[in-house]
This record gives C-alpha cells, structure tokens and sequence, in this order.
C-alpha cells in the first residue's frame, strides 16, 4: 500500500511539473523554447550588460531554454535559476504595466530593480524604459498585477 501512496504522488508530482512546464512556454517571450532572444540572463546581474549566449552553453528550468555567455554563468544561474530570470516572462515591463499586453523586447534595454530583471521595447524610435523610469512604482504595480492575470 505504502508503494502505491509513493507512486501515486510521484506521478501526480510529474504531471504538475509537465502542466507548469507547458504553461511557461505558452505564456512566456520565448522563440523555439529560447529565453530572452538568446541573451545570458546572468550577464544583465554579474558583467552588468546584455550579452548574447553560446547555443553550446544552455541549460532547461521548467520547460525554458536558457543560452550563456560563459560556463561560470551557466554555473551560476544553476545555483538559483528564479534570481536570474526576467520578470513577466520576458515581456515588455511597461506594456504589461501601462496596458497589461505582452509586447516583444530588445534584450539590450534592460533595467535591474531590486535584484529583478526588467526587460522594454526599444524600437522605431520609441525607447519604453524612458516612459517606465518616468513612473516606474506606478507602472511596476501595474505590471505585477497584470502579469498576475496574464500568469494565473
């Protein structure tokens, strides 16, 4: 009997797993799987700059592909991957704040706020991390409510 309790919660505990998994590729900013276009999530916290990843240097956290620039950063993101990932699933921090939409990014605007990576359109002349720094607590309670919705 004991054997069956264990097994039964063992596949119930695999299926959860599967169901988060299958929730974060259809929610998130992903291309095939990929995570922030291929940028190194840690590179934004540890070199303070976006870099692009090696697609030799790449791990999986529930379902997500993330690309290194380094082994040492690979390493690291290993060690706590919920620290190094970007908040909203990758998308545009002020459009989920100002309109709760996910909007596509440029992995080189980025902005580090209280240990979290916020990531904003910046194209065709419209850069949103300006508009987001002119009211960011607003639009970050926006964002994190919004994104609550988006991500039940």
């Amino acid at each position: 009997m004991k054997k069956l309790v264990v097994l039964v919660l063992i596949l119930a505990s695999a299926i959860s797993f599967a169901q988060n998994d299958a929730k974060r590729i259809s929610q998130y900013n992903l291309e095939n799987k990929v995570a922030i276009l291929g940028y190194d999530p840690v590179g934004y916290f540890v070199q303070g700059k976006a870099m692009r990843g090696k697609k030799e240097i790449s791990t999986a956290y529930q379902g997500v592909i993330y690309i290194f620039s380094s082994n040492e950063n690979k390493e690291t993101f290993l060690k706590n991957p919920s620290k190094y990932e970007p908040q909203y699933g990758g998308w545009c921090a002020y459009a989920m704040g100002s309109a709760g939409e996910k909007v596509e990014i440029n992995p080189e605007t980025f902005k580090i706020i209280d240990g979290k990576l916020y990531l904003f359109y910046n194209a065709y002349f419209n850069n949103t991390l300006k508009s987001w720094n002119k009211d960011e607590a607003n639009l970050k309670v926006k964002a994190d409510n919004n994104w609550k919705k988006i991500y039940k």
